[in-house]
């Protein structure tokens, strides 16, 4: 976040925002920095990308299904813009530890006594550890004493939208967005990679609510898609993972998508379109819970 905030001081902040005698190192003045440069850069990576994805991928079809709800895409955008703020506290600490030199987040590559192929190995050792650290979390929070509280917001859309990406309730969010700030903290990264990583999962999790169920089907049962996440919605406690099935699998909470068995939200509305073409509720709904 450090080469944000230096592009940021040295464009904008440094010649037109703040007094000319408050240093660029002041760490009042890099905390109030992060905390904007955060908020807006998680906004405009919310809206861009969940309006992209809801205009070029999503199916607009599912918003006939009986348990779309009546406003939802209003309230799931609402909902996202109250937490984003919340979520943004705890994450700009983190990021103010990675700026003043905690992290193990380093500038060049030379920097790095694997040179190219660890800036590879770490992007994959970045997926395989976020993936797993947000399963467990993820599990966690279906816990009793947890979900009510902080995880059952994000489960009152039960087919989403793109823009329930990010409509988590704030504790929910910070938490399953931890192992991605963690991460550097224990494991050498480039500061570059890490910024594309960090841009990369925001948009994974846009994608994984986007209703596009469409998997190559060698990879059906290896990538956590929209598929996946969308029985995890629909069936609640199946399918925790991010990006891969591997940890649903070892903790025994895979589920195969009803949408690759002909069972899905699509097939479940082509079946009211047949039964009665005129009747939005021709057959039961699907459990939620």
């Amino acid at each position: 976040m450090d080469l944000v905030l230096e592009a940021a001081d040295h464009h904008l902040l440094t010649p037109y925002v703040y007094p000319a005698g408050w240093p660029e190192g002041e760490p009042c003045r890099q905390l109030l920095s992060l905390f904007v440069i955060t908020n807006l850069g998680a906004l405009a990576l919310y809206l861009l990308f969940g309006t992209l994805s809801y205009y070029f991928i999503f199916d607009h079809e599912l918003k006939k299904h009986p348990q779309f709800l009546e406003n939802q895409v209003r309230r799931e955008i609402c909902y996202a813009l109250r937490s984003l703020p919340w979520i943004s506290v705890p994450t700009v600490a983190l990021f103010f530890a990675e700026v003043r030199g905690y992290s193990k987040l380093y500038d060049n590559i030379e920097d790095s006594p694997y040179g190219w192929s660890g800036v590879f190995l770490s992007m994959l050792s970045f997926l395989f550890f976020t993936d797993m650290g947000i399963y467990w979390i993820h599990r966690g929070l279906h816990h009793k004493l947890f979900y009510k509280r902080f995880h059952k917001p994000h489960h009152l859309w039960k087919i989403a939208t793109p823009f329930a990406s990010h409509a988590f309730h704030p504790v929910d969010g910070f938490m399953q967005s931890l192992p991605y700030h963690v991460y550097p903290f224990l494991f050498p990264l480039h500061k570059v990679t890490y910024l594309g990583l960090y841009i990369f999962v925001n948009v994974w999790t846009i994608s994984i609510h986007d209703g596009d169920y469409r998997v190559p089907r060698f990879l059906r049962h290896v990538i956590n898609g929209s598929a996946h996440h969308t029985d995890h919605h629909l069936y609640f406690d199946y399918n925790y993972g991010q990006y891969f099935t591997l940890w649903d699998k070892i903790g025994g909470s895979y589920k195969s998508p009803t949408s690759f068995e002909g069972k899905g939200p699509h097939d479940y509305l082509r079946k009211l379109r047949e039964k009665d073409p005129g009747a939005p509720n021709g057959l039961p709904a699907p459990k939620s819970e």
